[in-house]
């Protein structure tokens, strides 16, 4: 999403990186170009010219002018300032710890409330407490059926009165599931326009019977302005405890983000990386800095392992590739639990460096099905053992998955390269190790 913002900002900081010495003048000059980058992301233009009074103010301190690297402190004061400016810290949900606790999810329609009602229930599914997905969205076709369907998909219970409104939908909800010992109600609100009076009514109204203990605005990314000032309506008619922004994995210039907590006054608590109901996460604003800086976010991208790999499965591979035993049957493992952890490019622009590095590089998904089609289509035999795959079983392999023979060779000569850089870590020399010792090999 900061992709335009990332490249501008590291531009800018290049520049001051290789001046050997920083005045008061190139400062401003080099904050006016922020500025510029920032106006350019649809930054909401007064938290844009605070920003960079505040940055530059700091910058052309004594400290910082007469440090051994003046441009990374310059650095440094626009990352803390990002942190400052999208909510110092991360703003946790309200705990489950009663029975029932009430989450209230409201926003425009199509912003993405249900699939968040989704990922809110699968997320308290993994922490092993029962939900509820209650249906309040009286007035769009299909969103009751929508509604169940993505209960369904993660099997959590759902919950919809015919017949009656929105306020008696919830009241009811909250009843069946004090009875039932549930632990966590989401409400589904119908979407709506923050000037509609009579629908804003009707939320104050649901808030009131309810007593929610999250009321969470689903707000789209890709909106810009508009997200910041809905979100001020709502904060204003609702008094709102968070903000989750959705399609965050979108092309949008990201201004949204970077606004909301300053302009509505609401912290920004969660953030939907993408359409699976898996891709939700707490929303850090020291990590969102360091995405938007191009410095990476390597602590999200180890969660993001943690929660989605195998970790004994983990522990094996890493055995059998220090014994260079890695062959297709361990690949298409590795290629299942890595799909597990969302689009390859998102993965990648987490690590330090690398997002720059791949920024031109089209990264085709179906490059990877395509591989995972071929090593199917071998037998185990093949899989464990790929050097007895001569010319006909290469044709058989070739026909099973759709391919020419020319993929099946491509795909060995890259497996067999990967397996020769595997079988050479062991043997390599790491200084402060002694002979035939590696971190790798202990």
């Amino acid at each position: 999403m900061f992709g335009q913002l990332t490249d501008k900002l590291e531009s800018v900081f290049k520049k001051l990186r290789g001046t050997g010495i920083l005045t008061e003048k190139n400062i401003k000059d080099a904050m006016r170009q922020v500025r510029q980058a920032l106006l350019e992301a649809d930054v909401n233009y007064k938290v844009a010219k605070q920003f960079v009074k505040s940055v530059e103010q700091k910058a052309v301190g004594t400290d910082v002018l007469k440090s051994i690297e003046p441009g990374q402190q310059v650095v440094k004061i626009v990352h803390d300032e990002l942190v400052a400016l999208l909510g110092g810290k991360a703003e946790p949900l309200a705990a489950i710890d009663k029975s029932p606790t009430v989450y209230m999810v409201c926003g425009l329609q199509g912003s993405g409330k249900t699939t968040l009602v989704g990922k809110l229930a699968l997320q308290a599914k993994r922490k092993n407490k029962k939900s509820l997905m209650v249906a309040a969205d009286i007035y769009r076709p299909a969103a009751v059926k929508q509604l169940q369907v993505l209960a369904d998909s993660i099997q959590v219970e759902h919950f919809y009165v015919e017949d009656a409104g929105p306020q008696k939908i919830c009241a009811e909800a909250v009843k069946h599931a004090r009875k039932d010992f549930i632990d966590l109600v989401i409400l589904d609100t119908a979407g709506r326009l923050h000037t509609d009076d009579e629908l804003m009514a009707e939320l104050q109204e649901i808030k009131s019977a309810v007593k929610p203990d999250e009321i969470l605005l689903v707000a789209d990314a890709m909106t810009g302005q508009d997200a910041v000032n809905i979100a001020r309506e709502f904060n204003e008619r609702l008094g709102l405890t968070g903000v989750a922004l959705s399609k965050l994995d979108g092309d949008a210039r990201g201004g949204a983000a970077l606004s909301i907590r300053q302009v509505a006054g609401c912290p920004i608590k969660l953030a939907s990386v993408g359409e699976k109901l898996s891709e939700l996460e707490p929303f850090h604003p020291d990590r969102m800095a360091s995405r938007i800086l191009g410095m990476g976010d390597i602590v999200s991208l180890v969660e993001k392992a943690e929660e989605t790999m195998d970790m004994e499965k983990a522990a094996r591979m890493q055995e059998k590739l220090l014994k260079s035993k890695f062959d297709f049957e361990d690949f298409l493992e590795q290629m299942g639990q890595l799909k597990k952890m969302g689009p390859l490019d998102s993965l990648l622009g987490m690590i330090p460096g690398m997002g720059k590095a791949v920024k031109n590089v089209q990264i085709n998904e179906r490059d990877m099905e395509r591989m995972v089609a071929i090593i199917k289509s071998m037998t185990v035999e093949e899989r464990r053992n790929p050097s007895i795959i001569d010319g006909s079983r290469k044709k058989r392999i070739a026909r099973g998955s759709g391919n020419s023979v020319q993929s099946v060779n491509q795909l060995l000569k890259q497996f067999h390269a990967m397996q020769k850089m595997i079988g050479n870590i062991g043997k390599m020399k790491f200084p402060g190790f002694p002979k035939g010792v590696s971190p790798f090999n202990p």
